[in-house]
């Protein structure tokens, strides 16, 4: 029985010197290269599902209390109203440096965005986590806007 158990280790710690040796390494695919430039030079995508978002001005209140509501459930966990970044980037100036069918593509059909958008696969490479998809309506993203303008200073 101890004969056993000592033979057993034995190959046990042969097998995780190996595996560590990096001798193994040479059969293990590695990640093709990606062309960088192809992502920078790509226009900005604005998605299929919006095409044209009509801001109100003043703020529609009902609409931010809404959004708020809507970040306190299912944003803050990820995104700060400032420009730190949690896990995704900071929300502070959004809504001046996207344009509004941007920003709600970005939130309602994200899978879309990181696969043409090349502004949203700049975040991606940043921020290296994948933004989940959180089942948010466009009326939904609308009301979002409504609370990202407010939080950026406008009345």
């Amino acid at each position: 029985m101890k004969r056993t158990t000592i033979q057993f280790l034995l190959l046990l710690t042969a097998l995780i010197w190996y595996g560590c040796s990096g001798k193994g390494a040479e059969q293990r695919a590695e990640a093709p290269e990606v062309d960088s430039t192809a992502i920078l030079d790509q226009p900005e995508t604005h998605g299929t599902e919006v095409k044209a978002v009509t801001l109100t001005n003043p703020l529609d209140q009902k609409m931010v209390k809404t959004g708020s509501d809507i970040y306190d459930l299912k944003c803050s966990s990820c995104h700060k109203l400032t420009e730190d970044r949690i896990v995704g980037p900071g929300w502070a100036g959004v809504t001046k440096r996207r344009k509004p069918e941007w920003i709600i593509n970005m939130i309602t059909n994200v899978d879309m965005m990181l696969a043409e958008d090349a502004e949203a696969q700049k975040l991606l490479e940043q921020c290296l986590v994948r933004m989940p998809n959180q089942n948010i309506t466009s009326e939904e993203a609308r009301s979002i806007i409504e609370f990202m303008r407010k939080n950026d200073g406008e009345k």
